[in-house]
């Protein structure tokens, strides 16, 4: 290498780590087993409760992945890693690769479609992505990519063999292996959590998990497609900005106070939302690990311990005009710390009892959210506007006692609205839902060039549509402005903004022209939150609007899965959980290149409408009125789809008198 500059070199280095990771498990020699890095966060210990028998069981399902002439070496850290973590993450087997979105000509693939693929697993366990990347989550404390190393391994070995004639089947996790398919078909299939419904529950998933046969893949963890906090960024403004019209009258949030807790995971997105949204934000935070990091990232101005003194500086934020309840609220949200840590411990304490006795700490949880709850009666009833904020808080209150009935209310309804009732359901319902996508060149001018390219597309349409659909266009449009003076970018060089059918399906397209002619220099990779407007069955929070009985119904998220298979997905997703909890929902994501090809563009275009309008139908035959005339329009713009509308039933009187005549 004489002459070659370090820049070369460099990438000669990296080109050959790479090839390294692919070529299946580290055997001979074994890594060096480095245990834990105590530089980083960690999962929390988790409690399988085995029996002897079980125990075994999950020794011997690890044991699988390695030939037996290594067992008697393996075996013995795997059982203390089972029995002092609660899982087996084979710690020896960690690359030492740093992980990250790196540029999509640098992985060793046959294929571009595997390639993108292996750039989005590695964004995901990006350690400045990755809530704990050595165990191989995301996000939520338990958003798993994969459930052991050894699944990174052989999955990556299997992505840089793939042809376009193969199609990788993921179970839970673990590759099952490279299957003989269509080129139109999915390069990737992926399962999570699939288990059957009588035995979905929290207690049976702990003891699954732990013998390595199912996994909780979040949403975009287990399908490779999240992007950083930037996506909950995004969505928690538009949240608080469509909750000041609803609330109060006006989208101008200056001189308003957004009051929430959480710094750790999805939510430490919340201190930037409010400030791009133009509240003041204050945010509450057990752990002091997720507070130094937000505070360091420049994700929060300020940090106190002080009531007094975060009083002042609100007050200072709005020059004194600030509501007559918030300094009582703040007290209480200082001392009810919420449904996850329960107040009368320390965190520390906390997470130990959660360990030893997790039936006291389950107790003290929900005397916790009884108090919580106690407290927002108290400020509801003063005139403060309070909302769950999607994480399932007031079905889990309402499972510790906590006074949340709403009387005469359905299964999914309760005192206070969720924000998807409230807020953000008749956004769903007008089609609207966060459509994503990846630079794969890992270059911020292609970021750039695309953001361009969708705010042309954004301003272009806003003229030909009704006042509704042109308001959210107009925060989608604000929302790129200010991501990028807010250095959104976490990982790889992505972006994400809320639009419908008509404008997911007219970026898509110009995205992919531009990588034809060359403005664009590499592939694209298009995704979604699976919290979207199709992808996700979910009754206390996507579907919680959905009235019709159908809210506990999972054919929606289903018949996504399995209609962006086949209209022309890269790879599709379909979980059991997400966002809510194990059991309590059933999601479905996709991940789809565009490489400036014309097939790739009749694959955006087919594979987006069905996206979208699969939702709207849906919502539409519940009897949303926003998705009854957005699916009407659409079927006027595409002579080929025909949806079932439902007819009206508006006289409660003849219910009334026909069931009064039953015996």
């Amino acid at each position: 290498y004489s002459g070659t500059s370090p820049q070369r070199l460099h990438l000669v280095d990296l080109m050959s780590s790479l090839k390294e990771i692919c070529a299946g498990l580290p055997l001979d020699p074994l890594p060096p087993n480095r245990g834990r890095d105590p530089s980083i966060p960690h999962a929390l210990v988790r409690t399988p409760n085995f029996t002897p028998a079980e125990e075994r069981l999950a020794l011997r399902n690890a044991l699988r992945y390695f030939p037996p002439n290594l067992h008697a070496t393996l075996a013995t850290e795997f059982a203390q890693e089972l029995r002092q973590y609660g899982h087996i993450y084979m710690y020896r087997f960690c690359p030492t690769l740093r992980m990250r979105a790196y540029p999509i000509d640098q992985y060793p693939c046959r294929t571009r479609h595997a390639a993108s693929i292996m750039l989005m697993i590695m964004n995901n366990l990006d350690p400045a992505v990755a809530q704990f990347p050595q165990e191989l989550v995301t996000y939520g404390g338990n958003g798993q990519v994969f459930s052991n190393w050894a699944q990174f391994w052989l999955v990556f070995h299997y992505l840089s063999t793939m042809t376009e004639e193969q199609t990788l089947v993921m179970y839970s996790g673990h590759p099952l292996g490279l299957f003989p398919s269509l080129p139109s078909s999915p390069r990737c299939v992926i399962t999570n959590g699939m288990v059957i419904p009588n035995y979905s529950s929290r207690e049976e998933y702990e003891k699954m998990f732990a013998m390595g046969i199912t996994m909780y893949g979040q949403m975009t963890a287990g399908s490779y497609c999240y992007i950083g906090p930037q996506g909950i960024v995004h969505g928690t403004m538009l949240t608080v900005l469509n909750a000041g019209r609803r609330y109060l009258g006006s989208g101008d949030l200056r001189g308003r106070v957004f009051v929430t807790s959480g710094l750790g995971g999805m939510s430490g997105a919340q201190a930037k939302a409010a400030v791009i949204a133009g509240c003041v934000g204050v945010i509450a935070e057990v752990d002091e690990a997720p507070l130094k990091k937000r505070h360091e990232q420049g994700w929060l101005m300020e940090i106190t311990s002080d009531l007094s003194h975060c009083i002042q500086r609100i007050r200072y934020s709005i020059q004194e005009n600030i509501h007559r309840n918030t300094q009582t609220y703040l007290q209480f949200i200082f001392h009810f710390y919420g449904g996850y840590y329960p107040v009368q411990l320390a965190f520390r304490q906390a997470n130990q009892l959660m360990n030893t006795d997790p039936e006291r700490f389950k107790t003290l949880v929900q005397e916790s959210l009884r108090r919580q709850v106690a407290a927002i009666n108290k400020l509801s009833d003063a005139g403060m506007f309070f909302w769950d904020y999607g994480n399932a808080f007031l079905l889990e209150a309402q499972r510790a006692g906590a006074e949340v009935e709403k009387k005469g209310g359905g299964a999914t309804e309760f005192k206070y609205p969720s924000y998807v009732q409230h807020i953000m359901g008749d956004i769903f319902s007008l089609g609207f839902g966060p459509f994503r996508w990846v630079c794969t060149s890992g270059d911020p001018a292609d970021l750039a060039e695309t953001d361009a390219i969708a705010t042309a597309v954004l301003e272009d349409i806003s003229s030909t549509v009704t006042e509704r659909v042109r308001q959210q266009y107009s925060d989608n449009i604000r929302w790129i402005c200010e991501a990028g003076k807010h250095k959104m970018v976490v990982g790889s060089q992505a972006r994400i903004l809320y639009s419908d059918q008509r404008g997911r399906v007219s970026i898509a397209l110009a995205i992919n022209q531009a990588i034809a002619k060359g403005r664009v220099s590499a592939p694209v990779v298009i995704s979604r939150d699976h919290h979207d407007v199709s992808g996700t069955d979910s009754p206390f929070r996507e579907t919680s609007n959905v009235y019709d009985g159908s809210a506990f119904c999972a054919d929606m998220a289903v018949q996504n899965f399995v209609g962006d298979a086949f209209r022309g997905a890269t790879w599709v997703a379909l979980h059991n959980g997400g966002g809510v909890g194990w059991g309590e929902v059933i999601n479905g994501g996709f991940g789809l290149v565009l490489d400036g090809s014309e097939d790739a563009g009749q694959r955006a275009k087919l594979m987006l409408n069905w996206d979208v309008s699969n939702g709207v139908a849906r919502r539409c035959w519940s009897g949303n009125a926003n998705a009854y005339e957005t699916i009407q329009r659409t079927m006027e713009d595409q002579r080929q789809l025909r949806v079932t509308m439902p007819n009206p039933v508006p006289e409660d009187q003849i219910l009334d008198r026909a069931l009064l005549r039953l015996p």
